[in-house]
């Protein structure tokens, strides 16, 4: 799941760019330091990634290009994997963050259309629509390797994991939850998809709003009816 400028980090800083503001506690300093290295140890990551493919990159490499070393790489990454998705770790809660900070008088799904039909006219790059070659160069990599597909749906658990919560997690909620985290998946993909055999964001557009507006409907009638 989850974009910029130039450079790889700009998939990143745009997709951090998207999330949507929310009061937090002040990071302190140690927090900052902390958050700065793993930023740039992954700009290390995915500057090689791209040049090399994520197969052909070494840990090792990693850690000299961003010079630590991989006892310490090993501190701030578990798996190889988070070194190019740590990123989406930004949005795992981000459903659960609109649901939760919506007006009164908005449901639950009406936040989440909203939410996301703000994305896509934004062209956020975690709806997918988004033709930005650096951007493109993420996606084509991230959907590339098995191994980082594989990885991406342990984080997209955890997002359906929060948004239950912020449901109010029954199991009514949960399975709502899955429901409309696979809804949200499949949208991006289709539209990462259709950019990827060569149309524009902008051509895109029109097809990626109709095509969400059928999955709020099927939602709602699923959930709501």
């Amino acid at each position: 799941m989850s974009a910029e400028k130039p450079g790889p980090r700009t998939a990143a800083d745009e997709a951090d760019a998207s999330a949507p503001a929310s009061p937090r506690t002040p990071m302190s300093l140690r927090e900052r330091k902390k958050q700065l290295t793993y930023q740039a140890v992954s700009d290390a990551a995915i500057s090689l990634f791209l040049e090399r493919g994520f197969d052909k990159v070494s840990v090792a490499e990693i850690a000299a290009a961003a010079d630590i070393s991989k006892p310490t790489l090993f501190r701030y990454f578990p798996a190889k994997e988070d070194l190019a998705l740590h990123r989406f770790a930004d949005h795992e809660d981000e459903s659960a963050r609109v649901v939760a900070g919506r007006a009164d008088d908005e449901s639950p799904l009406d936040a989440l259309r909203r939410h996301y039909l703000d994305g896509l006219a934004r062209r956020d790059p975690v709806t997918g629509l988004c033709d930005v070659p650096q951007v493109l160069a993420f996606h084509r990599l991230l959907y590339g390797t098995p191994s980082l597909v594989a990885r991406l749906y342990a984080y997209q658990s955890r997002a359906e994991a929060a948004l239950a919560r912020a449901l109010g997690d029954r199991v009514t909620d949960r399975l709502a939850a899955g429901q409309i985290i696979a809804v949200l998946r499949i949208l991006s993909l289709e539209n990462w998809q259709r950019i990827s055999e060569g149309r524009s964001a902008d051509q895109v557009y029109g097809d990626a709003v109709e095509a969400a507006e059928q999955g709020f409907v099927q939602l709602r009638s699923g959930l709501e009816g």
